[in-house]
Formats: C-alpha cells, sequence, structure tokens
C-alpha cells in the first residue's frame, strides 16, 4: 500500500477547517443537501428468494440502525433474509468460537487489517467473486483494494471509511471560555487549561475502549516520528522501546497526566466508553468541551440535541512535529461462508447504491469513487468524502489495526490494556514500552 502525501494530508486536514464556517446540517437526523435522495440503480444483483443470510459487525446504536438499513435495501432488492449480529469487541474471538463451532455467519465487517490477513491464513474468508472483483476494481482506487487483499486474493471491501484524525469541540463551551482552535500540541494544552480554568472539564477520553487510546497514540506518534517510523512501527521492523515511542508517549503524558484536563479524572475517563465520550461533551449539560474522535462521533452526537457544524465543530489534530497527522480507518466486508448470497452482499456494499443509503443518514464516510458526495448531509461530511476520495492511493491506515488482532485489536489484552495501563499511570512511561514490546514480539512472533 502506497501511503501519504504532503499534498493528501493538507487535504483531509484542511477539512477540520470547514467547521468555522457554520456548515448547516446535522449528524443525520436532516439534510442541507440531497442527502441520500432517491437514485437509480447502478448494480445489478441476483434474485434470492428463500436465501437467508447472516452477518455480523461490532456496530451499536446508531451505526447498527444505519447499516441495517443498508441491508433492508438489499433484502428488498434480492429478497433474501438478512438477520444482523453483533460481535461485541472482540471480533476475532466471536469469529473464531463461530469458526470452531461450525456456525459462521455468511458475512463479517472487520476493523483489522491485521485480522483478515489472519483469517486468509486460516483459510476463513473466501475470495470475492467476479462480480463483487469488477464493483470493487471500478469503484475504489488500488490502495483500498490491496487493503482487502492477501497473497494475491481479493478479499475484502472496504464499505467504510474513517478520518480518526479530528478532534470535534463544543461551541458554547469555547465560546464561554474565549478559546479558538489551536493548530499544535503545545496550544491544545493551553486551551485545554483554559477551559478548565472556565468550569468545564477540557478533554473526554473514551478509556474503556481500548482501541480509541490507540488512536491518540497514533495520531501523536505520526506527526511527532514521521510517516517512515510510523510504517516501521506498524510493521514491528522497529520495537516498541525505541526512543521514538519514549518520545510520543511522553507528549501524550503530558495531557494523561496533567491534573483537571481529562472529563472525570483518569479513573472516570478509564470507565467511559466510547459513545458517551462523545454524548457527554454535546449533551445538554456538558461533561467536556472537547474529544478526538473519527468522523463517525457525528453518529452519536446525533443522539443529542447538538448539531453538527453549529454546535459541534471539528479541527485538525494538533499538530505536534511540522504537520497534524492524517490516519484512517475503515470496516472491510469479507465472505465467511462462498455462497451466492454472500456474494450479491458483498457485489452491493462495493457499489455506490450502499453507500448512499448510510451516507444520507450521517456518521459515514465513504471510499466509493462513484458515490456523489451531495448524498452527505452537511458541509463537513462532504468535504471529508470529497479529500478522501481524492487522496486516491496516497494515505496512513490505522497502526493498530494493521497488527495481529492479539496485539492491535483485542480488549484487555495487547494495545488495548498496555494503553489503559498507562492512562491509569502516565508517567510509567518506560513499563509501558516494555510491555508493548513484550506483547508486540509474542504477536508478531519475532
Amino acid at each position: 500500500m502506497r501511503h501519504a502525501t504532503l499534498r493528501t494530508a493538507t487535504a483531509l486536514v484542511a477539512v477540520g477547517a470547514l467547521a468555522l464556517t457554520g456548515c448547516g446540517g446535522d449528524s443525520g437526523k436532516k439534510s442541507e443537501g440531497k442527502g441520500g435522495g432517491e437514485s437509480a440503480p447502478t448494480v445489478r444483483l441476483p434474485k434470492l428468494n428463500g436465501q437467508t443470510l447472516q452477518v455480523t459487525a461490532v456496530w451499536t446504536g446508531p451505526e447498527r440502525e444505519n447499516f441495517t438499513k443498508v441491508l433492508d435495501e438489499f433484502e428488498k432488492r434480492t429478497g433474501a433474509e438478512v438477520e444482523f449480529v453483533p460481535s461485541g469487541d472482540d471480533m476475532a474471538g466471536f469469529i473464531g468460537s463461530k469458526v470452531a463451532g461450525g456456525g459462521a455467519p455468511d458475512v463479517a465487517m472487520l476493523q483489522q487489517v491485521g485480522v483478515l490477513q489472519e483469517f486468509a491464513k486460516k483459510g476463513w474468508v473466501k475470495p470475492l467473486g467476479p462480480d463483487a472483483k469488477k464493483e470493487l476494481s471500478e469503484n475504489f482506487s488500488k490502495g483500498w483494494q490491496d487493503l482487502g487483499s492477501y497473497g494475491g486474493k481479493s478479499y475484502g471491501v472496504y464499505f467504510k471509511a474513517s478520518n480518526k484524525s479530528l478532534v470535534w469541540y463544543n461551541t458554547q463551551a469555547f465560546e464561554d471560555a474565549g478559546v479558538s482552535e489551536p493548530k499544535d500540541w503545545k496550544g491544545f494544552l493551553k486551551t485545554a487549561r483554559t477551559l478548565a480554568d472556565s468550569g468545564v472539564e477540557p478533554v473526554s477520553v473514551g478509556g474503556a475502549d481500548g482501541w480509541t487510546l490507540t488512536d491518540w497514540f497514533e495520531n501523536v506518534y505520526l506527526s511527532q516520528a514521521g510517516p517512515e517510523k510510523y510504517d516501521q512501527l506498524a510493521k514491528h521492523e522497529i520495537k516498541w522501546t525505541d526512543p521514538s515511542v519514549k518520545q510520543a508517549l511522553t507528549t501524550l503524558g503530558s495531557l494523561f497526566g496533567a491534573k483537571g484536563l481529562l472529563a472525570g479524572g483518569n479513573g472516570g475517563a478509564l470507565q467511559t466508553a466510547f459513545p458517551q465520550s462523545v454524548t457527554q461533551t454535546f449533551k445538554d449539560d456538558p461533561k467536556a468541551a472537547m474529544v478526538s474522535s473519527a468522523d463517525f462521533a457525528a453518529a452519536n452526537i446525533g443522539q443529542t440535541k447538538a448539531k453538527v457544524g453549529t454546535d459541534a465543530k471539528v479541527f485538525p489534530f494538533p499538530a505536534v512535529g511540522k504537520e497534524s497527522p492524517v490516519v484512517t480507518g475503515g470496516d472491510v466486508a469479507v465472505a465467511l461462508k462462498d455462497n451466492k448470497a454472500s456474494q450479491a452482499l458483498l457485489t452491493f456494499l462495493a457499489s455506490p447504491d450502499a453507500a448512499r443509503i448510510w451516507a444520507g443518514q450521517g456518521g459515514f464516510v465513504s471510499a466509493n469513487k462513484k458515490l456523489d458526495p451531495a448524498v452527505y448531509p452537511n458541509t463537513v461530511f462532504r468535504e471529508i468524502g470529497k479529500a478522501l476520495v481524492a487522496a486516491g492511493d496516497d494515505f496512513r491506515f490505522d497502526m493498530s489495526d494493521q497488527a495481529p488482532a492479539s496485539f492491535g485489536g483485542k480488549p484487555g489484552q495487547g494495545e488495548w490494556k498496555a494503553l489503559q495501563d498507562f492512562l491509569k499511570n502516565p508517567k510509567d512511561v518506560a513499563g509501558t514500552q516494555a510491555q508493548l514490546e513484550k506483547d508486540a514480539a509474542k504477536s508478531f512472533g519475532n
């Protein structure tokens, strides 16, 4: 896979500035534009009357509701009956137990490249059929196609993408404190301190979900250490005891270890799940002024009365080094059973038809080149979507998602657990590095 250029980073980072213009629309309840209106189908699907299909994903709440609308359209167009089965946070463990018991779902939405590769090695996922491959090659850049491939074969469709280098903030809290969007890490800490002095806890962290902490680390590390080191650490070509990791953890510790900057303190952050970390920032009586989260936080903001672009705005993750980082992520659809219905769903998910449905609801970004940006419900998401497509093959993917699941994708172990322990004790940089390296070496086999 190719990686981020200055052009791409500039394009994606600039998206955050759009929030300053007061762009209208909310997280999907309404639309300032077309917002997913009716459009003629672009892909033909087979009739599957009488066939059933089981689909699993980690999504809950509004994300699950919006994905269900996509599945409903698939049912309508094919006659198949689709059952959604929640996997819980440990997708790899869930699938492993189902495969062992002989009851694997037909299709799974995976979050980690490393998990897809592990499943491909074990023969658990099935290659894309000709129709799905055709739709994928026509609608996605080579970079996204490569992410869903292993050993020269195409296995997955990256249906949902995300920009993970954003900070959402409560505009009223910023206005009351007399602060503006910070550009760099020093300014970010200064803004946080001013917010604290104004009487609102500055930063909401969903530490109960370890993956949120990997996002914090990756953004700091990419900006501070640079893309070459990022790629090396992602592949475990350098150790987690490397000085660059020490520097990044020390920088992150200047936030996590500062008194009064985390909503609920370190203990509260460790007990806060991701959805709550967002909603508590934008509810009527906010418990925090800002939260670092990907674009999909808009779906959670939609559970409050706040509107994206007015009450809730975004700025790029503050630059720790010379430039703000740009980290992307995504959910890839794979077939665990090679049947007509599974392949038809993958074909549908690779088409703009499926992306259009969720894009119009908000909290969703697609790398599908054929998706009309007008379907996004507001200017913020319209521009994020345009920039993602314009990036082509030039982007950096979430580091933990590239790792084996045992290190980068499981609750209570590996990177998730080590960074939760670091949040509990931000002074223990050396101990955190040692544990990360021990876990990484075991998972990578080196």
